[in-house]
């Protein structure tokens, strides 16, 4: 099923479909270097509320891999800088927000350890990430 979005032009459209939802590149990048650690695990898990990216199930750790923008990074900063079509996307932005909130407090009422990254984190700190998810896989 292809996506109609409302109230943005045919290029913005095309934009929008073009980003992917799985294998992003900051999730690669997480997932080559955990896999490369000796670490093993489930991606794009859907048995979970909110199919999470990287999922140890054993240890019951999820892990997000966010997109700056479509998640919400810095919004209360970012959301003042978007100048076109503010009607569609400040909406927009704000579900996702509320939706990863809810996700994440379905996860963790069943007993889930979720850890979000942003993509920019991913990229700048990927060792800083990757021993805090160490130090949760070894609770």
């Amino acid at each position: 099923m292809v996506y109609q979005f409302r109230n943005v032009s045919p290029a913005t459209a095309n934009v929008m479909r073009a980003n992917k939802k799985r294998n992003t590149k900051p999730e690669l990048i997480l997932r080559k270097k955990l896999f490369k650690k000796g670490f093993r695990y489930r991606i794009h898990y859907n048995k979970l509320p909110g199919n999470p990216d990287i999922v140890f199930p054993a240890k019951k750790v999820a892990i997000f891999c966010d997109g700056d923008f479509w998640h919400g990074k810095d919004w209360e900063i970012r959301q003042n800088k978007i100048k076109t079509n503010r009607e569609y996307w400040i909406p927009k932005i704000s579900n996702n927000i509320e939706r990863d909130k809810n996700v994440t407090k379905k996860l963790e009422s069943r007993g889930w350890n979720v850890l979000r990254f942003w993509e920019s984190d991913i990229k700048k700190n990927i060792n800083e990430i990757i021993t805090i998810i160490e130090r949760q896989i070894k609770k």
